[in-house]
């Protein structure tokens, strides 16, 4: 890997183009290096991940409204362009493709239970396989160039995260999202250097917004930032391929990203990205979720699972201190100063990126679940409001020295639970990372891929058709020209009409 120092420049200074930022990332994407097999072998992993977290949420109420966004964009097939598949629907029914990826990244990030990577900032990488598959699926591509893609995809999104924090000034992750799967669709395509970099800058500048979608009161936004990201990379690329430039430098320029977004004049940021030859790799430091819940609170539920049987009467408990990173703190925990952190009647999306909830359920429940713990029913438990009140989080340095650290054997994203009873007495353990992590107590692997795509597409998929879905994306390297409409998965009428009735729009 090469360490790239990015800053912003002056309107005067001299920086040639061969500099930039996004030259360098387009340098990768167009670089031909072969994809290893252990990277070929997590791809399918992610692949199979984000479909299960699509059947789960197929007929909720915003992923119903984008899906029925995409199938007012039908593409009528004509020679080497077909449209793309939707999640749910046959596959003969195509939409374009940018709409391909909209409905199905808003169905893949709805629950926030696939993959992710945390760092500098944070993201959900798997977000990237939407777009470039619409667009491999549009052109007729293969697996093999559809893995080329999306390690490339997955690299990038990686590489800016770990470099680049975007939180810290309240832009949202997906900015690094819009970057990345332009990036990742000019290699599926084998375009070169110049009509990639072009991509990229105009991505970046469609899609960077502030974190708002993450703050006080979460909307469904929440979903559909990132689709809105994958949709806007593939328009991105179209119009670069049709000779359309950007603003440039993107990143560094006087009125760029970093001037007056990020960190201003003054600030470096350093990116890693492959070297010449050398292979894209990222995607094996990311991770996915066992639980449908934001990543840093996979371990408190895990930990909270952990303590029941040590704590006994949780109607003893006084008070509840997790001990944890300066990330997880203000973003999901105390720290935020969000009172609907607190609210019984918060949305799904609130509920989702509050620790105190979470820890609150899964204690009390010993288990998680992707509906029913995040009923209003559930939250409005008068014994889980009076539990949840007592839950708070504090900064711990050391918490957020491991939160940053690179070695992944260092690097966490757990707590330290104190909890004092009302006797005086304190009960404490912590976890650093969750049981599903790569170093976690029961790691996920292909069969716990293929375990949670069937939990979650049990009554929502067909046993025939769960089994037809995951022989073809354990195939997918070898899925020939045309034949990639077979990563999608159909439901039955009858689990459509579960969906519920949307009001009509302008489409």
């Amino acid at each position: 890997m090469k360490t790239h120092i990015v800053r912003a420049r002056s309107a005067a200074e001299d920086f040639p183009r061969a500099e930039h930022l996004a030259t360098k990332v387009a340098e990768v994407a167009a670089d031909p290096v072969e994809v290893t097999a252990e990277v070929a072998e997590m791809i399918v992993n992610r692949i199979i991940d984000n479909a299960a977290v699509a059947a789960a949420s197929l007929t909720r109420r915003p992923v119903t409204s984008a899906r029925a966004q995409a199938l007012a964009q039908p593409y009528r097939p004509g020679p080497g362009r077909s449209g793309a598949t939707v999640f749910g629907l046959p596959a003969l029914r195509w939409v374009s493709p940018e709409w391909a990826a909209w409905a199905n990244g808003v169905a893949v990030r709805e629950l926030d239970f696939h993959d992710t990577f945390l760092a500098a900032e944070y993201s959900h990488p798997g977000d990237n396989i939407p777009p470039i598959l619409a667009v491999a699926q549009h052109l007729g591509r293969s697996g093999a160039e559809l893995i080329r893609g999306l390690a490339t995809g997955y690299e990038i999104q990686i590489d800016l995260v770990r470099g680049i924090c975007l939180h810290e000034h309240k832009i949202d992750h997906v900015a690094h999202l819009g970057p990345s799967a332009a990036a990742g669709i000019g290699t599926l395509l084998g375009l070169d250097t110049e009509t990639i970099y072009q991509a990229v800058g105009q991505a970046l500048h469609t899609t960077t917004a502030t974190r708002q979608s993450r703050k006080g009161e979460i909307s469904s936004w929440k979903a559909y930032a990132p689709a809105f990201a994958g949709k806007m990379a593939v328009e991105a690329v179209d119009r670069a391929m049709r000779g359309e430039g950007a603003p440039a430098p993107i990143w560094e320029g006087a009125d760029g990203v970093i001037a007056w977004l990020l960190g201003g004049i003054d600030a470096e940021y350093a990116v890693p990205l492959p070297g010449p030859g050398e292979a894209k790799r990222a995607i094996l430091d990311s991770y996915t979720k066992e639980h449908s819940a934001e990543y840093q609170s996979q371990a408190p539920i895990d930990l909270a699972r952990r303590m029941r049987s040590a704590i006994g009467d949780l109607d003893q408990i006084a008070s509840i201190v997790l001990h944890t990173s300066h990330h997880t703190h203000v973003v999901i925990g105390t720290g935020s100063g969000d009172p609907q952190k607190f609210d019984p009647y918060a949305s799904r999306e609130t509920l989702d990126h509050s620790v105190p909830y979470i820890f609150a359920v899964a204690l009390q429940d010993g288990t998680w679940h992707h509906e029913r713990s995040y009923a209003p029913e559930r939250a409005q438990r008068p014994d889980t409001v009076e539990l949840w009140r007592k839950i708070s989080t504090v900064e711990d340095p050391e918490w957020t020295r491991r939160y940053h650290a690179t070695d992944p054997n260092e690097k966490a994203f757990g707590a330290r639970a104190v909890v004092t009873l009302k006797s005086g007495e304190t009960i404490v353990d912590e976890l650093a990372v969750a049981d599903a992590h790569p170093l976690g107590a029961r790691p996920f692997a292909r069969a716990q891929y293929i375990a949670k795509f069937r939990t979650l597409a049990e009554g929502v998929l067909d046993p025939a058709e769960q089994d037809r879905f995951l022989d073809a994306a354990q195939r997918t390297a070898e899925l020939a020209p045309g034949e990639l409409d077979q990563l999608t998965f159909t439901v039955s009428d009858e689990v459509l009409r579960r969906a519920p009735e949307v009001p009509a729009g302008i489409f």
